[in-house]
């Protein structure tokens, strides 16, 4: 046998084992792809930069450089150089045991003995294992240079006046503070090359073909410019590079059985990535410090001196974690950025994402107030309210005592929010939308299907309201399969919810409750469904915020029947009252999608649960706080090692290469962080229009005979649309065609690839997605639907069609590519004006299915259908595969990804 031998993906560096691994991979990794038209590129759009913080490049001393000057070479490390380890075999020892398979310290101690054996026994004489155990190996780690960010642990307690007696446990206590130096901690996420083409490192204004205003990335918005105005009063700041720095913070459970283990991690993300980079995994977000969570008793917890003195420890501790920034607000410092460009940079706090409770302790507001403006709790949404300022807020304490400013103005006076000691910053201007928390899992789970349920109950008691919504889950549980559509096999009834959850019963929950509620309950739910799909694309234009202003209207006017009908006595909730910020966040902060808490909950999974569960569960922060850096730094000097081309191939094949005497080669930052994101269907080619393919390989067991396959298939009609097919194709006499130079080839899948930056994507914003056409799908029929274009007036001149079989014949040298579809045409030329959705139904000819064959070409992508329920009621052991046959007509989701949405809408 062979040994040493691999392959390597030239596009994304993946290591493969044959040749033919290499191929396959390739051809469903890397197809090439349809470019874009001149009208959808970026080049459509004018961005004006900001004219005085412009990013000049300088040297190490901070004196700029002439303009093409490149930047400095690397730090001059050999290319071989595999410190601190001895060579490619111990860094892979260690990055696998310790990242990939997260190996305890036991096995990691019995892999390292029984390597060490098989060298004293079989080979030569003097070779040592790697390490003798898991001490060694973690100590190596810890001298890693790169990703070095060190915790530090600070100690608070209660310095007040103690009362007579004894002391409640809460003053006694000591609490600790852990975090890392940020300022060090943004040098490190700054200058990782993989940013290198996800940054916009000067504010921009940028404009559309029409000349309207397009807010993307948070450099995009109007409040990155409005800083970088008051930076450049001063003069000695020009040319310098403004750094907003991206806050969040979140308490997150680690034990559900016990609900006792909680950690209350802040995170920091540097605000000049793009919100796709940000998303994506990698370093663009970190832990930088775990917040003291104090404990009492209840009756304690509701006195006074214990609600100020948390507050204030919170405060303080949120001061001193961006401390070591401050002195950079104003005064600019020498970073190296992606691009290993060093620049003069300028710092300030950036906008803060944070969920309704955090955001009441940050703006120091009363709970039930909003956060963002002084509208009055019992009524959140009225007209006239005016927007808080820090300002405004020492003004008025200056003016009223205590009661006052907490009854009529819902202010705490006895706490000042951290960003008072930094400069620029207002925390109730940075406070950003929150699409996850307050939107997502607030409004539509904890609100509006809840209210839904409270309904029907209502109007139809307890018995018939139960079996309502029993059918409710059994429709839930009866929509087709779809790429990325969680299945809910038992309807949505569970108790664990979470945001994933949410965003995946809100594709198919307005299908499934429309029969049951009354029209303006359902379109209340559409408005609200369709502002969440708008606020969350990656770019909104001027045109997109007006439609966002009507959908919320329409959602605050249907809401009123939840009144009108008895299910609720008012609508004053802070959590549906932050979507009438969103528009001015917006303007100031660009898409909501780059600055959600949904990128921090991911993050949690990574710097909580997993090290956490990898620690003895005995005082396990620090414990935690050790594998955090020992991750970072593992993975910075994975970074490290591939742009210096030492991480290709195999471990076994590296060794052969440098044994050989060759030298690794520098890689181009294009491809240093190709297989970061491990999501599958991401796909890091540049943006195109939807293209879609065939599989590569034919399935096996199907008649190549025309005849033979349309009996093997049972489609009788398929040799006479065979033969109309290719006479369309060539205008040629339909009799004169051999049918017996024409083999078919069955396929049981295409792949769909399309722009889709608003979905789970990695940062060049394609996404894949697989179109099945299968007999036998894991026990059963399987034919998804697809949106065909035939330029007619109805849904954007598309229309549906169900793919029964993809199939392939060459003819007269040319290889055709095609899709045996049963049509499902429009019912109408609208929309349904309650559910905003089109609705299909299949096409009979003489009470037969109506088919066709086209070509792939005509195919745009894949579509979801969920059958029009109306009041039926479904079987209890109905199937969902089950469910393209048992429906006359169908509603069209929009829902079912972001780009679908697009699409349609």
């Amino acid at each position: 046998m062979t040994h040493g031998v691999s392959y390597t993906c030239p596009n994304c560096l993946r290591t493969l084992k044959s040749r033919g691994g290499l191929t396959q991979h390739r051809n469903s990794a890397h197809r090439e792809q349809t470019p874009a038209p001149e009208g959808e590129d970026d080049d459509t759009f004018e961005n004006y930069y900001h004219p005085h913080l412009t990013a000049r490049p300088c040297d190490a001393n901070g004196i700029f450089l002439a303009e093409y000057v490149g930047p400095p070479p690397p730090d001059g490390q050999d290319p071989a150089a595999w410190a601190p380890f001895s060579d490619r075999a111990e860094f892979d020892f260690a990055n696998f045991h310790f990242t990939e398979a997260q190996s305890s310290e036991k096995d990691i101690n019995m892999t390292a003995f029984i390597i060490e054996n098989y060298i004293v026994n079989v080979m030569k004489y003097g070779a040592t294992a790697p390490w003798k155990d898991a001490r060694e190996m973690y100590a190596a780690i810890d001298t890693i240079r790169d990703g070095q960010a060190p915790w530090r642990t600070y100690t608070l307690r209660y310095s007040g006046p103690l009362p007579p007696g004894q002391p409640p446990k809460w003053m006694m206590r000591t609490y600790e503070l852990c975090t890392r130096n940020t300022r060090l901690l943004l040098h490190n996420q700054l200058s990782t090359t993989v940013f290198r083409q996800h940054v916009n490192l000067v504010p921009y204004r940028q404009f559309n073909h029409a000349s309207k205003r397009v807010y993307s990335n948070l450099m995009s918005g109007d409040w990155a410019w409005k800083q970088a105005d008051e930076i450049a009063e001063d003069p000695q700041t020009h040319g310098s590079a403004f750094v907003p720095v991206v806050a969040s913070s979140d308490k997150t459970t680690v034990s559900v059985g016990t609900g006792h283990q909680e950690f209350h991690p802040v995170y920091i993300s540097p605000g000049v990535l793009t919100g796709t980079a940000r998303r994506a995994h990698g370093n663009g977000v970190l832990p930088a410090a775990f917040l003291p969570i104090p404990k009492s008793i209840k009756k304690h917890r509701a006195r006074p001196a214990y609600q100020k003195f948390v507050r204030q420890m919170y405060h303080a501790c949120m001061a001193r974690v961006f401390q070591p920034l401050k002195a950079a607000m104003t005064i600019p410092e020498i970073v190296q950025c992606p691009d290993h460009h060093f620049r003069r940079v300028v710092y300030g706090l950036g906008p803060y994402i944070a969920d309704y409770p955090e955001q009441v302790w940050l703006a120091t507001v009363v709970q039930g107030w909003c956060p963002k403006c002084d509208a009055e709790p019992d009524d959140l949404d009225k007209k006239g309210a005016r927007l808080r300022t820090q300002t405004t807020t020492e003004f008025l304490i200056t003016q009223f005592d205590l009661g006052i400013l907490w009854d009529d103005f819902g202010i705490r006076a006895d706490v000042a929010p951290f960003t008072m000691h930094f400069p620029r910053a207002d925390i109730h201007e940075l406070l950003s939308s929150d699409l996850l928390h307050q939107v997502i899992k607030g409004t539509f789970k904890d609100h509006l299907v809840s209210w839904v349920n409270d309904y029907l109950h209502v109007m139809h008691g307890e018995k018939r309201a139960l079996e309502i919504i029993q059918d409710i889950d059994r429709r839930i549980s009866a929509v087709c399969e779809f790429p990325g559509l969680r299945r809910f096999p038992d309807g949505w009834d569970f108790h664990q919810w979470t945001g994933d959850d949410s965003k995946a019963l809100m594709k198919v929950y307005l299908a499934a409750v429309a029969g049951y509620l009354p029209s303006d309950m359902i379109r209340c739910l559409t408005a609200f469904m369709d502002t969440c799909y708008l606020v969350r694309r990656n770019s909104i234009s001027a045109d997109d915020l007006d439609t966002i202003r009507s959908t919320i209207d329409r959602f605050h006017h249907y809401r009123n029947i939840f009144i009108d009908t008895g299910v609720r006595v008012d609508l004053s909730l802070p959590r549906q009252h932050s979507l009438v910020h969103y528009i001015r966040s917006i303007r100031l902060f660009g898409s909501p999608n780059g600055l959600c808490s949904s990128i921090t909950e991911s993050k949690h999974i990574k710097a909580v649960k997993e090290p956490w569960r990898r620690s003895s569960r005995f005082n396990a922060l620090p414990q935690m706080l050790r594998s955090i850096s020992r991750l970072e730094k593992l993975a910075a000097a994975a970074v490290s090692f591939r742009a210096r081309g030492m991480l290709i191939g195999t471990t076994s094949s590296y060794t052969a290469m440098v044994l050989d005497g060759c030298q690794p080669q520098m890689v181009a930052a294009a491809v240093v962080n190709a297989d970061d994101d491990d999501n599958d269907e991401v796909n890091h080619d540049p943006k195109c229009l939807t293209s879609v393919e065939l599989g590569r390989t034919p399935a096996r067991g199907y008649p190549k005979e025309l005849d033979a396959l349309a009996a093997h298939i049972e489609q009788p009609q398929f040799p006479v649309l065979f033969r109309h097919f290719l006479h369309e194709e060539l205008y040629g006499p339909v009799d004169d065609i051999a049918l017996d130079d024409c083999p078919v080839f069955v396929f049981h899948s295409a792949i769909a690839h399309f722009y889709a930056p608003s979905d789970l994507c990695g940062a060049g914003g394609m996404y894949s997605e697989r179109i099945r056409a299968n007999p036998n799908w894991h026990g059963y029929a399987r034919h998804d639907t697809v949106f065909i274009d035939v330029g007619g007036p109805a849904m954007a001149g598309l229309v549906i069609g169900c793919v029964l079989l993809f199939f392939s014949f060459p003819y007269l040298g040319k290889d055709y590519r095609c899709a045996l579809i049963h049509w499902f045409v429009p019912v109408g030329d609208a929309v349904d004006p309650d559910t905003g959705m089109w609705v299909v139904e299949p096409e009979l000819q003489r009470r037969e299915p109506s088919l066709a064959i086209v070509p792939m070409q005509s195919i745009a992508r894949g579509a979801h259908l969920i059958g029009v329920y109306g009041t039926r009621v479904l079987p209890e052991d109905f199937h969902f595969s089950d469910t393209l046959d048992a429906f006359n007509r169908f509603f069209v989701n929009p829902y079912a990804d972001h780009h679908m949405y697009e699409f349609l809408k």
